[in-house]
């Protein structure tokens, strides 16, 4: 099978052997594809092709000034002859000329006089020739074997002259590839059908281009999602599915929204600086103007039994868990910015103070969500999740016992992981606790529950080490599949 540009390479040699510009202006390629064409067919032993190299000159930089403005020994000549001193000169012809000068034998030096010799007068008269070969090579014209002494010495010279090889290729058909263009039929194969092709029915009486299906072709890396993010779309897609409505939220948060509104009080080891992140700009973020603040500040110092403190709760931190936007959004449901029942969620980054280890990343990310309805059961919380894991692609899912801070009762997801044989902790969810729900809310309960990415990410694309997949290995990010 014969390419169309082999085709048309072919059917021009059969009117006769062609250099490289005349076949690409026979067949209308270019030079380099009508090239290629025929080193194809010269592994088809269809063209023998002949390679031949060519010496020419260019002028170099100081060879376009010399050839402008004269070559420094030349003028140097001239100006002795006219009665100037060796001081009433240029720098460079003093500091080139003059050498250049003494070396032809244009000048001797007599008396610490400069003074033109028979020589130099002869070149006065007659011209320089390097300055003619110079002239005749802007020109186009190729110099002859007469001046091999001057380009010699030319091209010693700094960059006056340049040596240009060029290779020239020459192509002649062979009997195989005579063969092959009468078996081949049309000089020029179809590989575009227009409208007017298919309307008419011309379609028929064209030479369609021909494919070879079982070529071997190399691998095409086009622009793809990262596996991380693949997996946010589905989370996202599968709980708007279910009726949910995302929540907008944000890296920094007000410590009153992490840790103040969940109830969790303001000397737990969790707010240390050894667990979370604290920001020097912004070192605070003011609390809201509602009488929100007020309810959270009476519920820790009636149930902790402790001082409140404002200015602790003002501080600013990378947040540690998407949960920190949920209590916002129950005060939305409080002043009827959002109706219940409701349902929400989120898919973000979240930061913690950790080691980092096959496992534990500092900065990785979570999916949060609650359902704002005061009929809400622990049954319908176990429903959900179970349903949301099932279309993630996991179909074994059992729920344990566990404790958090905001939420009582409160469980732990696992998934059954078949390649190990052995249950893995996914996330942990529960009921709001009514010092979480009534401040913010002013009813109970709310059902919520914060998830791992990563992890879930991990089974399904076989990763045994969660660094992978935030490294940027552009060769294991073309191949990874989810």
């Amino acid at each position: 099978m014969l390419h169309q540009y082999e085709k048309a390479v072919l059917h021009s040699l059969k009117k006769g052997s062609k250099n490289l510009e005349e076949l690409a202006s026979d067949t209308n390629l270019n030079r380099d594809s009508a090239t290629r064409a025929g080193y194809w067919l010269k592994e088809k032993a269809a063209v023998e092709i002949r390679e031949s190299i060519t010496q020419s000159y260019e002028l170099g930089e100081e060879g376009k000034k010399f050839l402008e403005s004269g070559f420094p020994e030349f003028n140097l000549v001239k100006k002795l002859k006219q009665g100037k001193s060796l001081g009433e000169l240029t720098d460079e012809e003093k500091r080139i000329g003059l050498p250049w000068a003494k070396r032809n034998g244009w000048v001797s030096i007599e008396g610490g006089k400069a003074v033109v010799s028979r020589e130099g007068e002869k070149i006065l008269h007659e011209g320089q020739e390097e300055e003619k070969l110079l002239r005749k090579i802007s020109k186009g014209e190729a110099p002859g074997r007469e001046h091999s002494p001057v380009i010699k010495a030319l091209l010693g010279r700094g960059d006056v002259l340049r040596s240009v090889e060029s290779k020239q290729l020459s192509f002649s058909i062979t009997t195989k590839g005579e063969k092959l263009a009468e078996e081949a039929g049309a000089e020029k194969d179809v590989n575009v059908l227009t409208k007017e092709d298919l309307a008419t029915g011309k379609w028929k009486e064209l030479k369609l281009r021909e494919y070879n299906i079982d070529s071997p072709v190399g691998k095409i890396f086009p622009g793809k999602k990262h596996p991380l993010r693949k997996v946010m779309n589905k989370i996202r897609k599968i709980f708007i599915e279910l009726g949910f409505e995302e929540m907008e939220d944000r890296l920094v948060e007000s410590s009153f929204w992490n840790f103040d509104a969940l109830f969790q009080p303001q000397d737990h080891p969790a707010r240390d600086l050894m667990d979370t992140f604290y920001l020097s700009s912004p070192e605070k973020i003011p609390l809201p103007k509602d009488e929100v603040v007020e309810r959270v500040k009476k519920v820790h110092e009636e149930k902790w039994k402790y001082k409140w403190s404002r200015e602790v709760a003002e501080q600013a931190v990378l947040r540690t868990h998407d949960t920190a936007i949920s209590p916002q959004y129950l005060l939305k449901v409080r002043k009827g910015e959002r109706k219940a029942p409701a349902k929400f969620f989120t898919v973000g980054r979240v930061y913690r103070n950790e080691a980092t280890d096959f496992k534990h990343l500092s900065e990785f990310c979570q999916v949060g969500g609650i359902i704002v309805y005061e009929d809400a059961t622990f049954r319908d919380l176990l429903g959900l999740l179970k349903e949301f894991y099932r279309k993630l692609g996991f179909g074994k899912i059992r729920f344990s016992p566990s404790y958090f801070p905001y939420t009582e009762p409160s469980l732990e997801v696992e998934v059954y992981y078949e390649e190990k044989r052995q249950w893995l902790e996914l996330g942990g969810a529960g009921v709001f606790r009514p010092e979480v729900c009534l401040p913010t809310w002013g009813k109970y309960p709310v059902l919520a529950w914060g998830l791992s990415l990563e992890r879930p990410t991990m089974l399904m694309m076989g990763i045994k080490d969660i660094r992978q997949l935030y490294r940027n290995d552009v060769s294991w990010l073309r191949e990874a599949r989810v």
